[in-house]
């Protein structure tokens, strides 16, 4: 299995991943995706206008890659992976990532591999994100500091 990963100023159409995600084999696939709050009520409440996203490109297509990879060894009945995070302005509302796992049955895992491959994106592949609101603008920073073992 070859997985897809893409970084990307365009739009994400969530048709073309479910067809990109999808095998003859596929009885069922998951499909996370995460948007651009326009307000967010946890921690600070505040209104956003919108996200500037930016990433090392090279780099982040090959944490995305060791992402995949780890998928493959966790649940090797995940017959596809597609990962697309979008770079760029994006307004709220718009999804900004995707990660779809695909198998023959729902049991096969997808749900905890999307999950997983989610989490280990923010954990360590580098995109940076400036969240502008009518207050101002700054960037969102995580708490992951590389090491060699990831």
């Amino acid at each position: 299995m070859q997985p897809v990963i893409e970084i990307t100023y365009d739009a994400v159409d969530l048709n073309q991943i479910l067809d990109r995600v999808t095998r003859k084999t596929t009885g069922a696939a998951c499909i996370f995706t995460g948007m651009v709050r326009g307000q967010t009520r946890r921690n600070l409440p505040h209104e956003t206008t919108y996200l500037e996203y930016e990433a090392y490109i090279p780099m982040a297509q090959g944490k995305m890659q060791q992402i995949a990879d780890e998928i493959i060894v966790r649940w090797p009945e995940v017959e596809c992976i597609v990962m697309v995070q979008r770079i760029g302005k994006l307004e709220a509302g718009v999804p900004s990532v995707v990660i779809a796992c695909a198998a023959a049955h729902r049991d096969a895992g997808i749900f905890e591999a999307a999950r997983y491959g989610i989490d280990r994106l923010k954990e360590i592949v580098p995109i940076w994100k400036k969240e502008v609101s009518p207050d101002g603008e700054y960037w969102v920073e995580g708490d992951y500091l590389p090491t060699k073992e990831d």
